[in-house]
């Protein structure tokens, strides 16, 4: 793939159009934390029917399940799930999947860290590692996104060391849980009306070493407790908080099944899904801090000349270009593996995120720059888009944390 089809334009200018009636009007209203970004959402979701797409890719895929156990005389269903979550449905909508994605980032890249932690992660989970009940009990209302979901993690003193360093326990109570522990960083905490949780199982052995269980829980829950949103740099569109557990009873049917791997392997596998994703939300934050850089230095004079006719200026916006189409490129290509059934490696993502996380942060504090005093001011975006930005070096990994990855990889071979 090396360039959009025409379908895929038709249906980029579909989106692009219903963005700026609905989402650039609502924009300081986002940004300011006043208007929760769900709403929006579903809006996006009902207008192009992927609500409706949703619940019949999943209605075949439980069929699909169905026809497979009967045929292995009652087993699970085995299959990944690769293409759960994605908010155009399955391979064959691959551009689908990503083009609402880059859109929507060109103006809040929150909206896109709310919906795809809900959708990719949250109900990705439940599909990949939930009962036949427990899918239907909880993904599909998250699917269509009549539900928010959440997916914890992360904790106050675990950060990158997400596995080795977590403090939150399930211990066995009968034939269910009690859970207890803190969460924090949460996307969608504060609103969330499933949350996949994260946790040790309190068997006694070494702390860093005990198995990694994973529980879906329900808003409203005894003993469970989600904060206002937390205060941060940038994505404001996206609601961020903590979650507190003070002896939460869990019965054994809200426990996601392990699998291969057990809770770690699942985490995983949701790491390769959030970080390929940033590509496409790198590609969006570009596009426009190119976009707008272009048309500023067409019109902004200096000296008695647009500023465009500066050299520095100029460089400025054909390294803005080369990141543009490298980073566009990272996203055909994570569309051609999703249309060929492939995964990426968790190298591959790693080097994906890392690559475009740092070119969107770049290209967006260029744009600052090339703004002047006016780059500093929220009146001109750019402002905003950079704030955006940084953060994609920071949240599914650090830029770090990227760098083990793809280096562990390669000394592997």
């Amino acid at each position: 793939m090396i360039e959009w089809s025409e379908e895929d334009l038709m249906i980029r200018d579909a989106v692009r159009g219903w963005i700026d009636a609905e989402v650039r009007p609502r924009l300081e209203e986002l940004e300011s934390g006043e208007l929760p970004p769900y709403d929006l959402i579903r809006g996006l979701y009902k207008t192009f029917g992927m609500d409706e797409l949703a619940r019949s890719s999943f209605e075949a895929r439980m069929e699909r399940a169905e026809a497979a156990a009967d045929q292995a005389g009652g087993g699970e269903d085995e299959s990944t799930g690769d293409d759960d979550g994605a908010p155009g449905g399955g391979r064959g909508n691959a551009a689908m999947s990503m083009l609402p994605i880059i859109e929507l980032c060109r103006v809040a890249p929150g909206l896109v860290s709310a919906m795809g932690v809900s959708l990719g992660l949250a109900a990705g989970t439940i599909m990949k590692r939930g009962t036949p009940e427990q899918r239907r009990r909880w993904a599909l209302e998250l699917l269509t996104f009549e539900k928010v979901g959440a997916w914890a993690i992360t904790e106050p003193n675990s950060g990158s060391d997400a596995f080795g360093g977590m403090q939150a326990t399930a211990r066995r109570d009968g034939d269910g849980y009690v859970l207890n522990g803190s969460k924090t960083f949460i996307t969608n905490g504060p609103h969330a009306d499933t949350v996949v949780f994260y946790c040790k199982l309190d068997d006694g052995g070494d702390p860093r070493d005990r198995e990694i269980l994973t529980f879906v829980l329900d808003r409203g829950m005894p003993g469970l407790e989600q904060s206002r949103p937390l205060r941060k740099m940038g994505l404001h569109s996206s609601p961020t908080g903590e979650l507190f557990l003070d002896d939460v009873q869990a019965g054994p049917e809200r426990l996601l099944a392990a699998g291969a791997g057990g809770g770690k392997e699942s985490a995983k596998q949701n790491f390769v899904t959030e970080r390929a994703g940033v590509a496409a939300m790198a590609l969006g934050v570009i596009e426009e801090c190119l976009a707008l850089s272009v048309d500023y230095a067409r019109k902004r004079e200096l000296w008695g000349q647009r500023i465009g006719d500066f050299q520095l200026i100029q460089l400025k916006l054909a390294k803005m270009e080369v990141a543009r189409l490298n980073v566009q490129n990272l996203v055909f290509r994570h569309i051609e593996m999703q249309r060929a059934g492939r995964t990426p490696t968790l190298a591959e993502a790693s080097a994906m995120k890392l690559y475009s996380a740092q070119a969107a942060s770049e290209v967006a504090m260029e744009a600052v720059q090339l703004f002047g005093g006016n780059g500093y001011m929220s009146e001109y975006r750019v402002e905003q888009l950079a704030r955006d930005a940084k953060s994609f070096q920071i949240y599914a990994g650090t830029d770090e944390i990227q760098v083990t990855h793809i280096a562990r990889d390669l000394l592997s071979r």
